[in-house]
């Protein structure tokens, strides 16, 4: 028998009543849909996505920021792929339709690459989107602190950088939360370790279980979950010892420290909610793309009809979007979901899984 059938076995097992379980990571969602899990499980128990994706949860605001700075002759504007699709407030802009126009628009892998793109072009202002959440914070931060070292007159980073808890608090402090536990996000887990998680327990009586990324891993996590609720229990577990520690990462959370701060921040579904982000500190300021072009968030006409923002806060399923696989599709997608290599309404398309 493999190990997800004794997991499926085990999970069936349970006695517990209905239970919705949040995932909140874009990784954990596309492997529950490409694994088919949702259907591996019994009726009472539902995954849920949560705001773990970072491409899925920056605004059209954000984006129309992005656009306007990337229509200037002397700015080159350096992505992770998924951030290229993204779109602003007008269907269909975006950079890379920016870039086909002719904008200077280049998909990177890493901060790292941006910084070898600004010493190639000197007689440019190369931007870094600096987008995610403390996954890629650390690698950020150590890329203004390279920059800085070396001198760097033409780099700068746009901070869309997010932290999980306070967006997790915003949405269970929400009317009509119903969510009974949390499956964690295994690489956020490893930056700031399981004590990042135990505010659910502790302030919230919410279950919550840090997992890994394979199939077993999430059939695991759900398992120590729904464990939990059978016995009365709400603790965070770490389901991830492989690559989880109680602290976390402690050199990768002062090099986070050492740049940037906690600033308030937009987003998707959410709205504007204080200290969620990660804004640039004043030492590093001239790294900090938002003073270097005075840049400022202007309100745009969101599709009133995409309901990205309900479907990442687990309001709805992706196929309960007027638009989902009709009007919005991976191919022509209307909002960020459809985008995201890790975007819900993505995954559920690609896999079938309504």
């Amino acid at each position: 028998m493999r190990i997800s059938d004794k997991l499926i076995d085990r999970i069936i097992s349970l006695e517990t009543g209905p239970v919705r379980i949040m995932e909140v990571c874009g990784t954990h969602t596309m492997t529950i849909a490409k694994a088919g899990i949702k259907r591996m499980l019994p009726e009472n128990v539902k995954l849920i996505s949560g705001p773990g994706c970072p491409v899925c949860v920056t605004p059209e605001a954000v984006m129309d920021a992005v656009l306007r700075l990337s229509s200037r002759c002397d700015v080159i504007i350096s992505s992770y792929g998924d951030m290229m699709r993204v779109p602003g407030s007008s269907r269909g802009d975006n950079l890379a339709l920016r870039r086909a126009k002719g904008a200077r628009v280049e998909m990177v892998f890493s901060p790292m690459d941006a910084i070898e793109l600004a010493i190639a072009n000197p007689d440019k202002e190369l931007v870094f989107l600096g987008a995610g959440f403390e996954t890629t914070a650390p690698g950020t931060a150590a890329a203004i602190v390279s920059a800085s070292e070396r001198g760097l007159k033409n780099f700068s980073v746009l901070s869309i950088l997010k932290m999980l808890e306070p967006a997790l608090r915003a949405l269970i402090a929400e009317p009509g939360f119903k969510i009974n536990a949390f499956l964690c996000p295994g690489h956020v887990g490893t930056i700031i370790g399981l004590k990042g998680f135990e505010y659910l327990a502790k302030d919230y009586r919410l279950p919550g279980v840090v997992a890994g990324f394979e199939p077993e891993d999430i059939l695991l996590a759900v398992y120590m979950l729904l464990k939990q609720i059978s016995e009365g229990r709400a603790e965070v577990e770490n389901g991830y010892r492989r690559a989880v520690s109680f602290e976390g990462n402690i050199m990768a959370a002062e090099m986070m420290r050492r740049v940037l701060e906690p600033a308030g921040s937009l987003w998707r579904g959410l709205g504007f909610i204080e200290n969620s982000g990660l804004g640039i500190k004043e030492e590093f300021a001239d790294f900090d793309a938002v003073k270097r072009f005075g840049i400022e968030l202007e309100e745009g006409a969101a599709n009133p009809a995409c309901r990205c923002g309900d479907v990442i806060c687990g309001r709805l399923e992706p196929d309960e979007c007027p638009l989902f696989g009709g009007l919005c599709t991976p191919e022509d997608p209307v909002g960020p979901c459809m985008v995201s290599s890790e975007g819900a309404c993505a995954a559920a398309y690609k896999y079938s899984n309504f």
